[in-house]
C-alpha cells in the first residue's frame, strides 16, 4: 500500500492574512513537530505548531482572522483526533487543505479522511520528499 494518496487534483488556495505561506502542524510528538517545522521553513514557508487538535481549535477560535494555507495533521492526537479536527473545520466553513500523517493507516480511516477532503494521507515514517510533494499539491 502506498503511503501517499491524493483524492483530487491540486487546488488553488487563497493567501493567508500574512504575506508568506503559513502552515499549521498538529502532532502530539514534539520531535515530529520540530522536524516538520524545520522542513517547512526550509521551503521558505512559515509554520506554527500545536501539540493537540484541541490546542489548534482553541487557537482558531481565539484568532478567527488567522488563517493557515495548509494543515499538516496527525490522525491520532490527544483530545480531538485528526478526523474530529477536520469535521470541526468543515463545520466552521474553514476547510484549509489538510495533509494527514499517521502511524496507524487503517483503510477505513484513510478513506474517511480523503472523502472529507484531505489532500494527502501519509503513513509515518514518510520521506521528506513525499511531504514536499503533498504540500505543493495542497498549495
Amino acid at each position: 500500500m502506498s503511503s501517499l494518496a491524493w483524492p483530487m487534483p491540486a487546488r488553488s488556495v487563497g493567501k493567508s492574512h500574512r504575506s508568506r505561506t503559513v502552515i499549521a502542524i498538529v502532532d502530539d510528538d514534539e520531535s515530529v513537530r520540530h522536524a516538520t517545522k524545520r522542513l517547512v521553513r526550509s521551503l521558505g514557508m512559515e509554520a506554527d505548531t500545536f501539540a493537540s487538535g484541541e490546542e489548534f481549535i482553541e487557537f482558531i477560535d481565539a484568532t478567527p482572522s488567522n488563517r493557515f494555507d495548509c494543515l499538516i495533521l496527525d490522525l491520532q492526537t490527544r483530545g480531538l483526533n485528526g478526523l474530529e479536527v477536520q469535521e470541526r473545520l468543515k463545520a466552521r466553513d474553514y476547510p484549509p487543505p489538510i495533509i494527514f500523517v499517521t502511524a496507524c493507516a487503517e483503510a477505513k480511516i484513510r478513506e474517511r479522511a480523503l472523502k472529507g477532503g484531505a489532500i494527502a494521507f501519509l503513513q509515518k515514517p514518510f520521506a521528506a520528499e513525499i511531504l514536499i510533494k503533498s504540500l505543493r499539491a495542497a498549495l
